[in-house]
């Protein structure tokens, strides 16, 4: 175990060097938040990667493979899924709006009365995510390091912190393609061939699973809608998602660099479910199929191979949640912060001499938001229900606006403003009285987010015309000045004047 905690501790001060190198290159908000806008195809492609595939795709993709087989892919697969949709129809058109946050995008289709709420449920989505993938540590650690379960959280959670804290987007971009070669070498080149040749090859998994363990839709059509309902629709309009698509330096390195990252999401998923039903027939009896990533590495894997491994998963999951926390820090001072500063009086925005000040000021929300969702973590156990109680937020309250925004043009504020309170009503409510893992939240949600869209919509009036004009050519990239900060924006004189 010795050469494996030594790749372990490499790792870790590796992430944490790359992490302060990167320091050097986030100088203004925009090099902090987006890193410069200025990210190339590959980098590009391995960011959003690594980002969208963190500690609930590793080591929850392999406990579905354990538990349903090859449909057990369908969770990650939805995710990729939702990358190439994204890339497809989204992509370009949201890296020419050129703003920071998706509450801003709603604040300039529809009227800065939108961008609080939204910006509320974002912030709620982005810091359950990153508590996902915190619990997640305690899995890594726990194989390699006779530890407590906070222990491993509070070690994993620290070092996520530190580099985002120093560099912001820049340095959780070096650190995310370090995280992305490690994670595509330790678990598709390593991990998947050795636990299927160990297993027996695929011969030998057929004859001792069930049959309807390769099939490809046994975990049952409603899961798969689920699944699809939440995660892909949940990749068109997830902060941490479109943060990265603002890091591109051109909407055509958004869309061709986000299609090859949904297709590498595809064959991820395909390696977990295998990995997990390897984990299947060589220990058919776990007690909780959430030890199946971490048996299966720990009882299969030549000594330094394992360190590698256990580097890729965390990798894996210090991705995400690094993307996930600057995502959260950059709502909570872009679309919620600002605004209360507005409201107490003091002027919004900062003029470019005190971007220092801003750089500063989100390190510090990086740090504190970093420290809550370490406690979080800490109280919290079930990685696939933190996930789903995150996803279920967002889904259910924004995604009819967002995607209504992009493509409706009747849409105005008042319809915006109905269908975010009633969806992410809806979805509380029913997550509180059916369960977290109901399927009925977010079904619901989404149903009645839609009607109150549609229906406040039509039964209001129009957005002004100047302000969908204003809307259209930033769509087009004809207006390149850059996004004031949603507070900063005019006020929204009259109902007429919503945006959308």
């Amino acid at each position: 175990m010795t050469v494996d905690y030594m790749v372990m501790f490499g790792y870790l001060l590796g992430i944490v060097g790359v992490g302060w190198w990167g320091k050097r290159r986030a100088a203004s908000k925009s090099d902090f938040l987006v890193a410069g806008r200025r990210l190339g195809p590959v980098m590009y492609t391995g960011t959003m990667a690594a980002v969208v595939l963190g500690g609930a795709s590793t080591i929850g993709g392999v406990r579905l493979g354990y538990t349903h087989g090859l449909s057990g892919a369908w969770m990650v697969f939805a995710i990729g899924l939702g990358l190439l949709a994204l890339s497809a129809f989204f992509s370009a058109r949201i890296a020419r709006l050129k703003v920071y946050t998706v509450a801003e995008m709603l604040s300039l289709r529809y009227g800065d009365a939108a961008s609080l709420i939204s910006g509320l449920v974002m912030w709620i989505y982005t810091l359950m995510l990153v508590v996902t993938s915190t619990i997640a540590y305690a899995t890594v650690f726990d194989v390699l390091f006779d530890v407590p379960r906070w222990a491993a959280v509070v070690i994993g959670g620290s070092v996520v912190v530190a580099y985002s804290a120093m560099g912001g987007m820049w340095s959780i971009t070096l650190t995310d393609m370090v995280q992305f070669v490690v994670k595509s070498i330790g678990v598709l080149v390593l991990l998947l061939p050795i636990a299927v040749v160990k297993a027996g090859g695929f011969a030998q998994m057929k004859d001792e699973l069930p049959d309807d363990y390769f099939s490809f839709t046994s975990i049952g059509g409603e899961t798969i809608f689920t699944f699809v309902l939440i995660y892909t629709f949940g990749m068109l309009i997830g902060q941490d998602i479109w943060q990265r698509i603002f890091t591109a330096r051109s909407d055509k390195v958004a869309s061709y660099g986000g299609t090859a990252a949904g297709l590498y999401c595809l064959v991820y998923a395909l390696a977990g479910a295998f990995i997990g039903m390897a984990a299947k027939t060589l220990y058919p009896t776990l007690e909780s199929a959430d030890s199946a990533f971490a048996t299966i590495v720990k009882n299969l894997l030549p000594t330094g191979v394992k360190g590698l491994v256990l580097a890729a998963a965390l990798s894996a999951m210090m991705s995400t949640a690094s993307g996930a926390l600057i995502a959260s820090a950059t709502v909570a001072n872009n679309d919620i912060l600002a605004r209360l500063r507005v409201r107490g009086g003091r002027p919004a925005g900062a003029p470019d001499h005190e971007d220092h000040d801003e750089v500063r000021a989100n390190r510090v929300t990086i740090v504190a938001l970093g420290v809550v969702s370490i406690v979080v973590a800490c109280l919290l156990d079930d990685v696939i229900a933190a996930l789903t109680v995150a996803y279920n937020m967002l889904v259910g309250g924004l995604l009819v606006p967002i995607l209504g925004g992009l493509l409706w043009r009747r849409g105005n504020l008042q319809g915006a403003l109905a269908a975010m309170t009633a969806g992410g009503l809806t979805v509380i409510t029913l997550m509180v009285t059916e369960g977290v893992l109901a399927n009925e939240p977010v079904y619901y949600g989404l149903a009645v987010s839609l009607v109150a869209y549609l229906a406040v919509s039509l039964a209001t009036r129009p957005t002004d015309a100047a302000i969908l004009d204003r809307w259209r050519r930033r769509l087009a990239g004809e207006d390149t000045a850059q996004a004031a900060p949603p507070a900063a924006a005019p006020a929204v004189a009259a109902p007429a004047a919503s945006e959308h």
